[in-house]
C-alpha cells in the first residue's frame, strides 16, 4: 500500500501557479513527482481561493501549539517546584516538644511593658 505525502501550502501554491501559468500537467508531474489529478485540484483550489483558508488556519494552529509547549514548560517547572518544596518540607520537621503557633512560630511570653 503507497504511505501519503503531505505537502506544505507553499509548494501547493506554487504548483498551482505553474500550472495556470501555462505549464503542462505531464511536465509538472514528472518533474515533482505527483499525480496531475492532485495539480488539478491545487489549481482549482487556488483560483477559489482555498489555499488562503488554509494557510489562515495552519497559523492558528501553530501558535495554539506554541501556546500548548509554553503551558507544559510551565506545568513542569511548577511541578519540580512543587516536589522540592515538599521534600524541604519533610527534611525540616521541627522538634515536637515545642509548642508553636500557627501564624508566627514559637510562642512568645508577654513582656511586663505589654501588661500595661
Amino acid at each position: 500500500m503507497a504511505k501519503h505525502r503531505s505537502y506544505s501550502i507553499e509548494f501547493k501554491r506554487q504548483v498551482a501557479q505553474e500550472y495556470l501559468g501555462g505549464e503542462t500537467l505531464h511536465g509538472l508531474a514528472k518533474r515533482h513527482q505527483i499525480s496531475r489529478n492532485l495539480i488539478r485540484i491545487w489549481g482549482a483550489k487556488l483560483e477559489a481561493g482555498s489555499f488562503d483558508n488554509d494557510e489562515v488556519a495552519a497559523d492558528i494552529v501553530q501558535e495554539q501549539e506554541a501556546r500548548i509547549a509554553a503551558s507544559e514548560r510551565l506545568v513542569g517547572k511548577l511541578a519540580l517546584e512543587n516536589k522540592f518544596l515538599k521534600g524541604a518540607q519533610r527534611s525540616a520537621a521541627q522538634p515536637k516538644s515545642a509548642v508553636t503557633s500557627v501564624i508566627a512560630g514559637p510562642v512568645v511570653s508577654r513582656s511586663p511593658k505589654d501588661a500595661d
